[in-house]
């Protein structure tokens, strides 16, 4: 046993903001793309997630591609699914192109989600 035992230590709680990212985070996981069954989140459509003190949360995403059948429609699902989260008080989606999404965003459990790995 270590001098310095970690069971010990005193466990700092995460700052608000922190909490309700991952709240936030989490929620979105819950949207789907149409085309492909993976959740937007693991996709890697969601490009920045911040909050602030307040309970406001901007969010920059991206689509598969700008003729998405649905680029005004999920856009709208976010900001819904952030506003149904407990403490947020306000949300922004902001939809941007740079940089393009590419299969390189999504994370390693959606690839092998799809077959790819």
């Amino acid at each position: 046993m270590s001098l310095f035992d970690q069971s010990d230590a005193i466990k700092v709680p995460p700052p608000p903001q922190q909490e309700l990212r991952e709240a936030v985070r989490e929620a979105l996981s819950e949207i789907f793309d149409p085309e492909i069954p993976v959740n937007i989140v693991e996709l890697g459509l969601i490009y920045a997630l911040d909050c602030d003190e307040s309970g406001l949360v901007k969010i920059e995403m991206t689509l598969t591609a700008p003729n998405c059948p649905v680029a005004e429609d999920l856009p709208i699902q976010v900001r819904s699914k952030a506003m149904g989260v407990a403490g947020v008080t306000d949300a922004t989606v902001e939809l941007v192109w740079t940089p393009p999404w590419t299969m390189d965003n999504m994370t390693e459990a959606a690839k092998l989600q799809l077959g790819m790995m």
